[in-house]
Formats: C-alpha cells, structure tokens, sequence
C-alpha cells in the first residue's frame, strides 16, 4: 500500500486518489452562534487543503434557522460568509461522518457522549488543546440574544482557539483508524 503524505507516509498518491478527509463538526445548543461561527473560521484555517471537510451541528437545533446577525456581520467582516448558513441539529449521521468532533461546552460534549456513546473517542471541549492557559479547559459561553460584545468576545476565544484544534488533528491524525466508517 502507498501512503501518502497525508498519512504520515513518504510517497505522495497517485493523482487519480482523492486525499483522505479529516471531517471536523463544531457542535453548540442551537447551531446558530458558536458553531456556525467556529465552523466558517476553521474552514478558513484550511481553505488550500483538499483533505478537510467541515460542518457545525447543534444538539438542540431547529432545522433551517439561519445564523445570528452579529456571527454574520462577524464572519463579513474577516471576509467569510455565514449569510446562508441553516442550522441542523446533531444526528447519527454526522456523527458517524466526522472524524473529530469539538463541542463548544462541557456540557454539549456530555451530550454527545450520552446520546453517542460510541463517538466518545473523537469528541473533545474545542478548548482541551488551546494554548492559552485562559482558555484551556474553559467552555464558551453562548452569546445567543446578547450584545455584539459578547459575539467579539467569543470571536477573540476561538480565533486563539482554532489553531490549536488544527495542530492537534494534524499531530495526532491516523489515517486507517481515523476514517469514518
């Protein structure tokens, strides 16, 4: 078999094998503030990789709401769009897909674990592996009806945040266990 660097090996792939993806879901409550927001700056982080898929979930999530206008006006004002993003609740499928899931609360991860238990190996806080002693271990608080201040807030948090998330997939990424089945 011939590994790609992707996976660690020292030959690059044919170029008729598409690169093997890391599926990376952000979940929240409603998955209309802090995943979607999380979801269209991790994107950025790999927008020249063809080896990342990404998404955003919410575990109580109404289907089709849109995102809240402080993440879009946000995200419009680092470039990137949010103003067709539709929220989805978290489901088995996705699940299933994902090869890493980062929840923004402590809370969120219990219920996935609880509603998952078989995703509880590829579930993590978005801040267990953050740099910053301040966020580490911390959960994001929901900035849902609140003043844009606290959306810049938590835009500051996981602008410190996702680099971590991608060093840590990058680091710790196993090609044949790490697919989604």
């Amino acid at each position: 078999m011939l590994l790609s660097r992707q996976c660690g090996g020292v030959s690059p792939p044919p170029p008729n094998v598409p690169p093997v993806v890391k599926s990376v879901l952000f979940v929240c409550t409603g998955n209309t503030c802090r995943s979607p927001l999380a979801e269209v700056l991790f994107r950025d982080l790999v927008k020249d990789r063809e080896d990342y898929e990404v998404m955003s979930a919410g575990l109580g999530a109404v289907p089709g709401a849109p995102a809240s206008r402080h993440s879009v006006d946000l995200a419009r004002q680092r470039g990137l769009d949010l103003s067709r993003h539709s929220s989805r609740p978290l489901t088995g499928d996705l699940i299933e897909r994902s090869t890493h899931i980062f929840a923004m609360s402590s809370s969120h991860l219990y219920g996935i674990e609880d509603d998952f238990p078989h995703a509880s190996d590829k579930a993590y806080l978005v801040t267990e592996f953050c740099a910053d002693d301040r966020l580490r271990g911390r959960d994001l608080a929901d900035p849902f009806g609140m003043h844009r201040g606290a959306y810049e807030e938590l835009l500051s948090q996981l602008e410190k945040i996702l680099p971590s998330v991608l060093a840590y997939i990058e680091q710790t990424w196993k090609c044949e266990s790490s697919q989604p089945k």
